[in-house]
């Protein structure tokens, strides 16, 4: 491995690597693993209702909220919002209207009638939240016929003289247009934390946003802290954190050679959301709400949806209160063969735990033992919605390489459509994963959980991207509801399609659930 490294290596190249705070031996592992391809999940079947998924009814519904509400005084609860995507891609069919529309030679009927984004964005324009602020900085808007308006306005929206909004973080872009005021998603959060997340109305916020947008979301928050405390009667508690750059990984070339810029540097890049596995894991809280910076409606919509964030959360701690009870009973000194039933029991139907086949033969220490193990872990209980379009990620049973069959959320890219017993099983499944989590990361005792211990490192991703024009190879860190929990404990439980609205595209900010009725 010294010669390997000294060849592949120079000194530039060393240095480049400490400062990403990464070691040789770190890097060559994950070239390794690049190398080594993707790694699919095998999915066995879909997680599916009374099988992996709980659907509750209402008088049920309400027993896990009011638990909720009369534990919630007690609790140190945050919500953490991974923030840090630019919204470049959410312009990106306007950027591709920039670059192939030219009023000499065509229509603009005609590239509106083979355009379908671009025609439903231009006929929503006026409902857009940043409608007002964009005219205003167009000379004559009214006077301008159709093409130039749409034209005048979208190099408004996109160019950096303009106000460059597809190099904003998403988080800091208008998202929703109220009667006398314009509201950022940032801005959305903080009021949403007060419908569920604000015992003794104190609400804990941590938001991972990328480290060259600290002082815009710093501004923002000064200029709207003291309002929003004012008119909500809320404390915000508002923290920030950066993807750490130790957790960038290698880019190599598709034939397996290292790439290197036109500098003579290697290529590290962010390691996808996985990488915020850290982040998580320094946060010190009784329970942590986890929802995507753009998956937030108005806030008239998030009071009638707010019940099923109680409702996760009234889960995860009954869930929690049983855990803890039959990890103390494990912890006396003699322990009945009708207990370590009980509790394997719940460890089976409750956290959907499938025990070894050969537990039952166990003598009763090793029984104690295995149980210990399987019941003190992170929790996290996920919300799942009903797929009603395209499958694709989502709720699957998996078994690992050592044959263990466990409850995983899995996206589509970990997933192998070329086997069709696979693309079989995505075929039938029933729900997909709208990133709706409620975690428990102490244990038993009030010790916070290592939760790197508990990823499943061959669950990364291997990407193919561009790079000034070649192809390159990257690896993503297992996704951090993905790889990154996979020996969490795991309870998944049926919530509405209304609960899931994010904003991939400028038009999605037209749909009901974006705008004030």
């Amino acid at each position: 491995m010294i010669t390997e490294k000294e060849v592949m290596f120079t000194d530039q190249d060393i240095r480049q690597m400490e400062n990403h705070g990464l070691t040789q031996d770190q890097v060559i592992g994950q070239i390794e693993r690049i190398k080594s391809g993707m790694v699919y999940s095998n999915l066995v079947e879909a997680a599916t209702i009374n099988h992996g998924i709980l659907k509750l009814n209402k008088n049920e519904i309400q027993q896990f909220v009011n638990l909720y509400n009369e534990k919630l005084e007690g609790l140190n609860v945050v919500k953490f919002v991974p923030a840090s995507g630019a919204a470049t891609r959410m312009f990106k069919f306007i950027f591709q209207f920039l670059k192939e529309y030219n009023d000499d030679q065509e229509r603009l009927s005609h590239y509106l009638k083979n355009h379908k984004n671009f025609w439903v964005f231009v006929n929503g324009l006026e409902k857009l939240p940043f409608f007002d602020q964009i005219v205003n900085k167009i000379s004559n808007y009214s006077q301008l016929e159709i093409e130039e308006k749409y034209i005048a306005f979208v190099k408004v929206m996109l160019n950096e003289d303009g106000l460059n909004y597809s190099n904003y973080p998403k988080g800091l872009l208008p998202f929703h247009k109220y009667k006398d005021e314009v509201l950022t998603a940032f801005h959305e959060h903080l009021l949403e934390s007060t419908l569920y997340a604000s015992p003794n109305d104190i609400a804990k916020l941590h938001f991972t946003i990328s480290e060259g947008h600290t002082d815009k979301f710093q501004k923002e928050l000064d200029r709207i802290q003291d309002k929003v405390e004012n008119q909500t009667g809320t404390k915000f508690n508002v923290s920030f954190s950066y993807q750490s750059k130790s957790t960038d990984t290698i880019a190599i070339k598709s034939n397996n050679e290292l790439f290197r810029t036109p500098e003579g540097k290697l290529l590290f890049r962010p390691a996808g959301h996985g990488a915020l596995l850290g982040n998580l894991n320094a946060l010190d809280a009784d329970i942590i709400f986890i929802k995507n910076i753009d998956n937030i409606v108005v806030l008239d919509q998030n009071k009638k949806q707010s019940d099923y964030k109680k409702l996760l959360a009234g889960v995860l701690l009954d869930a929690q209160e049983k855990a803890f009870n039959y990890l103390n009973e494990l912890d006396k000194e003699s322990v009945s063969e009708q207990k370590l039933l009980e509790i394997a029991m719940f460890l089976t139907h409750r956290m959907h735990v499938k025990l070894n086949d050969e537990f039952d033969d166990f003598p009763l220490t090793e029984k104690v033992v295995y149980l210990h193990r399987k019941l003190n872990r992170p929790i996290r209980v996920c919300g799942m919605v009903k797929n009603e379009g395209e499958p694709g990620g989502g709720p699957f049973w998996v078994k690992d390489a050592e044959g263990h069959v466990s409850l995983q959320i899995v996206e589509f890219a970990q997933i192998n459509v070329e086997d069709k017993a696979q693309k079989e099983i995505v075929k039938n499944a029933t729900h997909f994963n709208p990133t709706d989590l409620v975690c428990g990361t102490k244990d038993y005792k009030g010790n916070k959980f290592n939760l790197h211990d508990y990823v499943d490192h061959k669950a990364a991703f291997i990407t193919i991207k561009s790079q000034n024009g070649t192809d390159i190879k990257a690896l993503e860190l297992p996704g951090l509801w993905n790889g990154s929990m996979a020996d969490w404990n795991s309870v998944f439980v049926e919530i509405p399609l209304s609960t899931f609205n994010p904003v991939k595209t400028v038009n999605d900010l037209l749909k009901p659930a974006h705008q004030v009725l």
